[in-house]
């Protein structure tokens, strides 16, 4: 990228709740129509990554299969459709040099990725980049999540980007996202309010908890974040940490793709042409290594 153009990145979400008031979950559940900057989950310490950026932030495809957050793996490849067409249309307008795709699960990254090496646009998305940059941090690393289906689905994702041996274990925390048949008034929205107001949160508690087990006891050396609702956590589990003795890097992926992004940019470089190939590329290697 020359030193005069400016990052132009658009934010995408990887879906928009349609009634913000049956299972509402921070930032995803806000109207299209509210300010980018309070659509914008974690905005307090993802801002600052974004102030030499020109930014928009996506509303966001509403979810094709009802009004909750993914976790299974039937939500996730609906949300990663629904979200592919936004992702070409951006791509072909010409507005950006890079797209980001928010929500730890990152559903649509791959197919993202080809669409925008095509047309010389960047594609960073949340798991990818928390798990990469973690491998330059330290020999392992360990992932605090919510609980149930989506720590297996995050599974898929390690063995998909080829990090087995360098992830040491996926942790939850106990808690999962608000869905039909859901009674339990204690939820993560709840626990994330009262971390908000600086009050005691459960779930803040035991991710500091957990990421002390996945140091002591799984190996892990760097802590990441799985779903995009945990993030909330990175400066609770940094601080926990630190007061117990630990110097560890914690990791969230919103910082991390955008970063992730602007170093791409800087590098002049986009994914590869032969991972990412297109149906006709000029050349085609006779033999592809597995």
């Amino acid at each position: 990228m020359p030193a005069t153009e400016r990052y132009k990145f658009l934010l995408i979400p990887p879906f928009r709740l349609p009634d913000p008031e049956q299972y509402t979950v921070p930032a995803y559940s806000e109207p299209a129509d509210v300010a980018r900057e309070r659509r914008l989950l974690n905005s307090e310490f993802v801002l600052p990554h974004l102030q030499d950026v020109d930014w928009e932030l996506h509303p966001g495809a509403e979810p094709p299969y009802g009004n909750w957050s993914v976790e299974t793996r039937e939500e996730f490849a609906h949300a990663a459709v629904a979200r592919m067409s936004l992702v070409r249309e951006a791509c072909e307008s010409g507005k950006y040099n890079a797209v980001i795709l928010l929500g730890g699960g990152e559903p649509g990254f791959l197919e993202s990725r080809e669409i925008g090496r095509q047309h010389g646009v960047v594609v960073t998305a949340n798991a990818f980049s928390q798990m990469y940059l973690a491998t330059l941090l330290g020999d392992g690393f360990s992932i605090i999540d919510i609980e149930g289906v989506h720590n297996v689905y995050y599974r898929d994702l390690i063995r998909h980007h080829q990090l087995e041996r360098r992830c040491r274990s996926i942790r939850n925390i106990g808690y999962a996202l608000p869905r039909p048949g859901d009674d339990d008034p204690d939820t993560l929205t709840t626990q994330c309010r009262l971390a908000e107001k600086g009050e005691h949160s459960v779930a803040v508690e035991r991710a500091v908890d957990q990421a002390e087990k996945a140091i002591v006891e799984d190996g892990a050396e760097v802590i990441t974040l799985g779903c995009s609702m945990v993030f909330f956590l990175k400066p609770h589990i940094e601080q926990g940490l630190r007061a117990r003795g630990w110097d560890v890097p914690v990791l969230e992926g919103y910082t991390a793709s955008i970063e992730l992004a602007k170093m791409m940019l800087k590098l002049g470089v986009n994914a590869s042409g032969i991972t990412y190939m297109g149906a006709r590329p000029q050349r085609v290697p006779q033999k592809i290594h597995v």
